[in-house]
Formats: C-alpha cells, sequence, structure tokens
C-alpha cells in the first residue's frame, strides 16, 4: 500500500453528517477491507471497501471505524518502519487523527482490549453483516458479553442494525461523485472505440480483454470495475460469461460488457459489434428492436418516476416485438403473465451504478418500488437472447445476443447519459470497421 493525498474536507462532512443522523444511544462500526489471499502467499490486488473508503477516502486495510452522536474514532494499522519498507507508507493512528478530525485514534492491536469498553453505553449498534463471518459472531458474543453488566448498572446495545442510512446517502450523487463516474465513463469510451476498431476475425475474446484494461490502466484508472465480459457468438447468451478464451469467427457478434473504475467510481457500459465488418440482417433486425427499447427506456428514466416501472415497460415492449416477429404467439396480456418472454429476456432492465458496480439503494420499500431520486445513477440495459440450441428458433437467429447499457444520471425530467459518447448506432459501429 502506499499513502497518497486525501481531499479530507469531503470526508469530514460526510462523518459529520452520519453523526447528525445517529442518536445519542447510537453506535456505528464500519470495517475496512483485508487483504485477501489468491494463492499461498500471494494476495488479490486490494481493492477498500466501500462504504469504510465513502467515509474516510483511507486505502489501509484492517482498520475499524467508529462513529456516535459525539465521538468519532478509528482503530488502524501503527507504523511499522520495517513493514512499510515491504508494504508501502502507513498513514499511522496520529495522521490519520488530524487528516479526518477524530477524536480518538488507536492501533488496530488495541481493538481486542477496548471493544466492551467501546460498546458500553449504546443500545443499538449499526453495523454491516455478512462481510465476514469471523467479525459477525465476534460482534453478538462481544454484545452479549456486554449486555452482562447490568448487574453494574451497565448496558450494551440490545439491537443490532444495518445502516441503511449509510446507503441512502451513497445512492445520491454529490458533484465530486458524478464528475467521477464521468471520467470513468470517459475512460470507458477509449476502450471500448479501440476494441470496436481493433476487432476481427481470427481474433481471442482475450485479446480484447487485454485491450480494454491497457486503456483504462494506462488512463489511470484502477481497472475494470468488475470483471471484463467479452462474449463472441452464441457466448454471448451467458449473461455473466467471463472465461473470454474463445476464437472470434466471421459473421459472429461480439458483446462487451466493460467499465473503468476511476477513483472507486465505475462505468458499466455493454455494446454489441460484429466480429467482421457488417451485421447480417438478422443480427440487424434484433439489434435495431434492443436499441429501440433501450433508447424508450432512458427517456422514462425521470425524477419520480418507479424504478420497476421502467422495467415493465422495457418488458412489453420487447414482449411486442417478439411476438410481431413471430417468436412468441398468443396476445401480448397472455406472453406477460405467462411470463414466455423470459426465454428471451431474462434479466431487469438496469440497477444502480456507484463505487459499486451493483451499487447501493434500494428498490423496493414496504412492497412497492421505489421513485427515482434526482443525483442517483442507474443503468438501462435491456437485451434479448436466442438460445443456440433452440430449434424452434430460425437457425440464422439462433446464438445471437444482443445487450446495449448506458450509464443515466437522474436528473429531473431530462436525464443525463454519461455513456452516449460511445457508439451504439449501427452505422457508426459498421463505420469504425473501415
Amino acid at each position: 500500500m502506499t499513502s497518497k493525498k486525501i481531499d479530507n474536507e469531503i470526508y469530514k462532512k460526510r462523518i459529520k453528517h452520519v453523526q447528525k443522523i445517529l442518536t445519542d444511544l447510537d453506535l456505528l462500526l464500519v470495517f475496512s477491507a483485508n487483504h485477501k489471499i489468491r494463492n499461498r502467499d500471494v494476495e488479490y490486488k486490494f481493492r477498500q471497501d466501500s462504504d469504510f473508503y465513502y467515509l474516510t477516502g483511507i486505502e489501509e486495510p484492517d482498520s475499524i471505524l467508529f462513529i456516535t452522536k459525539n465521538e468519532t474514532g478509528m482503530f488502524c494499522l501503527p507504523k511499522d518502519k520495517e513493514k512499510e519498507i515491504w508494504t508501502g507508507i502507513r498513514l499511522g493512528k496520529d495522521r490519520i487523527k488530524t487528516l479526518l478530525d477524530l477524536n480518538q485514534t488507536y492501533d488496530i492491536s488495541q481493538w481486542d482490549s477496548k471493544k466492551h469498553e467501546l460498546l458500553l453505553g449504546f443500545t443499538t449498534l449499526y453495523y454491516f453483516f455478512g462481510m465476514d463471518d469471523r467479525r459477525d459472531l465476534d460482534l453478538i458474543k462481544t454484545t452479549k458479553e456486554v449486555s452482562l453488566r447490568v448487574r453494574e448498572g451497565k448496558f450494551g446495545p440490545s439491537t443490532i442494525r444495518e445502516p441503511q442510512f449509510l446507503h441512502e446517502l451513497r445512492s445520491i450523487k454529490s458533484k465530486e461523485e458524478i464528475e467521477a463516474l464521468t471520467k470513468a465513463a470517459g475512460i470507458t469510451k477509449k476502450g471500448h472505440l479501440r476494441i470496436m476498431r481493433e476487432t476481427k476475425p481470427g481474433m481471442f475474446e482475450y485479446e480484447l480483454e487485454a485491450i480494454l484494461e491497457k486503456e483504462y490502466l494506462a488512463s489511470g484508472a484502477w481497472g475494470g470495475g468488475y470483471g471484463h465480459i467479452v462474449a463472441t457468438g452464441k457466448n454471448a447468451c451467458i449473461l455473466h460469461y467471463v472465461e473470454n478464451q474463445s476464437q472470434l469467427k466471421e459473421g459472429d457478434l461480439v458483446l462487451v460488457d466493460s467499465g473503468a473504475e476511476w477513483k472507486y467510481y465505475t462505468a458499466d457500459v455493454t455494446r454489441v459489434f460484429p466480429a467482421g465488418k457488417k451485421f447480417t440482417e438478422p443480427q440487424k433486425m434484433i439489434y435495431e428492436v434492443v436499441l429501440a427499447s433501450q433508447k424508450n427506456a432512458i427517456q422514462y428514466s425521470k425524477e419520480g418516476i418507479q424504478f420497476n416501472d421502467i422495467h415493465s415497460k422495457t418488458v412489453r415492449f420487447l414482449s411486442d416485438c417478439l411476438r410481431e416477429m413471430g417468436f412468441l404467439s398468443g396476445s401480448l396480456d397472455s406472453i406477460l403473465e405467462s411470463g414466455s418472454y423470459k426465454r428471451f429476456y431474462m434479466h431487469r432492465t438496469g440497477h444502480y451504478l456507484g463505487m459499486d458496480v451493483h451499487d447501493v439503494g434500494k428498490y423496493y420499500i414496504d412492497g412497492e418500488s421505489t421513485k427515482l431520486k434526482n443525483g442517483q445513477v442507474i443503468t438501462v440495459e435491456p437485451g434479448l437472447y436466442f438460445d443456440p440450441d433452440d430449434e424452434s428458433i430460425p437457425k440464422e437467429f439462433r446464438g445471437i445476443g444482443i445487450r446495449i447499457e448506458d450509464d443515466i444520471l437522474i436528473n429531473g425530467k431530462n436525464p443525463i447519459n454519461l455513456t452516449s459518447e460511445i457508439p451504439k448506432e449501427i452505422s457508426d459501429i459498421e463505420a469504425l470497421k473501415y
């Protein structure tokens, strides 16, 4: 790890915002990510936990942030000259205390001796479960041990809750966050444009993946914000295809789902283009249907619209097109009621986007779809997929998989497409092939 400049004012404001939400009897604990072993003594590339980074801007592992109504603090890695020679400069507790204007900071080795004391006097512990089983069990055990001190007139948390308020804060993007997402989109554009221009039959999917990663890294990005999907031919019908080992053939389409991550904010873009120079007529037919549905969905992505309505309208549009083209039979209402469209369209039309590719934010509250708010960023990604082994489908359509995805900022009645500069019109795509 290495120490780097932190724009601490942003993080200090976020911590103070959280303090205003908490009551006098609430304690919030946010744990950093830890290094993960890839194999033997080799670690995966470290990426900080999104919630921890959102509040601190610190990229060091093995740290714990605590926030109450009146106090803030952190347990962190100590300064250690010998270890820093091997793994990079650490900030240390004194520097972190100054950077974030915390009340208290401790070496992480003090956590076990201080955790009981820390939990005393609070009735609600806010903490995200499910990231580390051993940590979950340890906190439950510690909370139980603290509660046994009632005979001393002391008490600890009787309730452990997930701090969804933190995710509500993250779901509305600030000016700085939108700038980061816009930068990520710009870098993503470089990767997608290059592979559209350079792809040709005979190449392998992993060669395209290498082009994407090179463009992202060369532009200062962390790399891809998620595993690159590079799927040629029938592989595009596998939604989360990640093998990226097949060879491109003349007449095949290539589906690329990839986005660069810039300063912890990721783009998420899918484009489809011919391995050769031109789309075939069947490919064009399906592509134009998906593109039309995507354009409609983007225009409908407005403040106050229920998120699920975008999906419902997209399903209705695609189902009607499939019925008109002869791929589905029966009335439109019967197709929708039976779900027979799911043979060709089996995923949702979009999701929240931000620090995580499937970013935080509620989709339903009390069984009702949530309404879009200004400052949220979502993806719009309809698709159609034709099973290569389905003999009821005309042969020329089998194995066609098309998904078109852009990143949309909710902005009143005028949605802003952050990735609009990445070509998706057939004429524009084919022009890049010459």
